[in-house]
């Protein structure tokens, strides 16, 4: 795989040296981050899947380039084929892959009570993110008390980092260097979640100052979504914990006790995760 993959990259003294036996160290490590940032942009496609112009242009990867990925990956049957539609989705066999740990994860076990606890003290329903790559991944889903709910969000959604509110708090949590440079990659994504780098930035520069983020329009009209990140011991934030609701129930002094209170059960949760 590693040789169709790297085709087309820049010639350089690595690849002349490999033609004689001598193998550049970076050149399968490559290979599989371009086929695992490939898997992950395909997740975002869930059952429906994505057409390969969406794979070239959320990757960077040349068409060429994602379309011998896609197909290697669909040999090996980590990746189907949708003939009818021309698109290409996560294939069964990483379902059987995941077998192998079927249990769940320690942070969404040790978010559980926190989660629970807010949604029903606030009423709206709650979401634990955790970050993976470029995106944020949807882990977890606690429905709250008040009769409307926002549920535009389900378990395994994936978006880019930077798109929700929970994306915003874990860029945040990030030195600011490494958040844009998180921005500019995803640049390409924004698009079709109607957001662009310049409002991301700002938003992230805000939750920064105030230690949660909050997403004026969520993805359903008329709603809004507040979150705070989740860090490691070592200060990296691993995982948000996000409220949605409908946007009148989110105004500006509820805003911030929201946010405020999602920084404690933040807090809380960092206490007890497993390390």
């Amino acid at each position: 795989m590693d040789k169709d993959v790297d085709d087309d990259r820049p010639a350089g003294p690595a690849r002349g040296s490999a033609r004689h036996g001598a193998v550049h160290p970076r050149e399968g490590a490559q290979s599989v981050r371009r086929a695992i940032a490939v898997l992950r942009i395909l997740a975002a496609g869930r059952d429906v899947g994505l057409p390969l112009v969406d794979v070239v242009k959320a990757t960077g990867l040349s068409r060429p380039t994602a379309y011998r990925l896609v197909e290697v990956l669909v040999e090996e049957g980590i990746v189907e084929r949708r003939h009818r539609t021309k698109r290409y989705a996560i294939g069964h066999q990483v379902l059987e892959l995941a077998l192998a740990r079927p249990s769940r994860s320690g942070l969404v076990v040790a978010a559980d009570p926190f989660l629970s606890k807010i949604a029903h003290d606030i009423g709206d329903t709650t979401f634990l993110t955790v970050r993976t790559g470029l995106d944020a991944l949807c882990v977890a889903r606690v429905i709250g008390t008040y009769p409307v709910q926002v549920l535009s969000i389900e378990v395994g959604a994936r978006r880019p980092l930077g798109v929700s509110s929970a994306g915003m708090a874990l860029l945040a949590g990030l030195p600011a260097a490494e958040a844009r440079e998180i921005v500019a990659h995803n640049a390409n994504r924004f698009d079709a979640h109607r957001v662009n780098p310049a409002i991301v930035l700002e938003e992230v520069a805000v939750a920064r100052r105030t230690g949660y983020a909050v997403r004026h329009t969520g993805i359903v009209p008329g709603t809004k979504a507040i979150s705070a990140a989740i860090r490691m011991p070592d200060g990296q934030p691993c995982a948000a914990i996000t409220i949605a609701a409908i946007r009148s129930r989110l105004q500006p002094k509820r805003e911030m006790e929201v946010g405020e209170a999602l920084k404690s059960a933040a807090r809380a949760i960092e206490k007890v995760m497993p390390t």
